[in-house]
């Protein structure tokens, strides 16, 4: 079969580990090129010992909540390339556990700051990119807490809610520039994040981490975790040519959630 991203140029948020790095292998394993930026350097210089690499990654030293690292990162892209065919705003965090009279305001904060404000940061500066591309897909990952609530972590799914207005309205805006935008709303992933959050839970209601990871992988009627390569490919499908009439949609991979608690 042939590659179905050949050559296409993608920019990764948090794209070292987790979701990012996945969706990166993914996108690499398809011909693509792609550029990452991370706050870990120890992940970065890992990624890049990577034999899917073969000068096609470019990986950048970048905290995405800091507009002028923001600024710096593409800054270092454009010596490389005036275009791209996609962004993916990958970059976010769980933020605190607690119900909301007993989370503090600078949680609150810090967790939009990075899940959302960040995503504005990033796209802000790749818009011109894609637009010199004459299309493209711009990708942010949002939650099923985006599209259905989550108890004891309000700060997390307002701003993951707050992701899936922002690419509602990107896709209306930039249509007409042949530039797609779509939310993934990913369920409970297995990986690092979620075994913090299970910690975390299981530490405010004084209950198991058994308990609570059976609870976690019981809100989707199929039964099951969700893999990070799952998102890497539902990426891949739609910065693709297949998925080039899709746009302002909040995509559940999720094994069908129905709920959040």
């Amino acid at each position: 079969m042939p590659l179905s991203l050949r050559n296409k140029k993608i920019i990764i948020s948090a794209g070292a580990s987790g979701i990012g790095w996945a969706t990166a292998k993914v996108c690499l394993s398809k011909g693509a090129i792609v550029y990452i930026c991370d706050i870990d350097k120890k992940l970065l210089i890992k990624t890049n010992k990577h034999p899917l690499t073969n000068k096609r990654l470019f990986s950048y030293l970048c905290d995405a909540s800091d507009e002028n690292e923001v600024s710096n990162f593409f800054n270092q892209i454009n010596k490389k390339t005036k275009k791209i065919d996609a962004l993916i705003n990958n970059v976010g965090i769980a933020g605190p556990t607690g119900t909301i009279e007993k989370l503090n305001s600078d949680d609150w904060e810090q967790t939009l700051k990075v899940n959302v404000i960040s995503h504005f940061y990033f796209t802000k500066l790749a818009i011109p990119m894609l637009k010199k591309n004459k299309g493209g897909s711009i990708i942010s990952i949002s939650s099923g807490a985006g599209i259905m609530g989550f108890p004891l972590r309000s700060p997390y799914a307002a701003s993951k809610w707050a992701v899936i207005g922002l690419t509602k309205t990107l896709a209306m805006e930039l249509g007409k520039f042949k530039i797609r935008a779509n939310a993934i709303c990913p369920g409970t992933i297995k990986g690092d994040r979620m075994v913090r959050v299970i910690r975390d839970k299981s530490k405010f209601l004084k209950v198991s981490k058994k308990i609570i990871e059976k609870e976690f992988v019981s809100m989707a009627s199929m039964n099951c975790w969700i893999y990070e390569e799952d998102i890497g490919n539902i990426c891949s499908f739609l910065i693709s040519k297949e998925g080039e009439r899709i746009s302002g949609q909040a995509i559940p991979v999720d094994g069908n959630a129905t709920r959040m608690d």
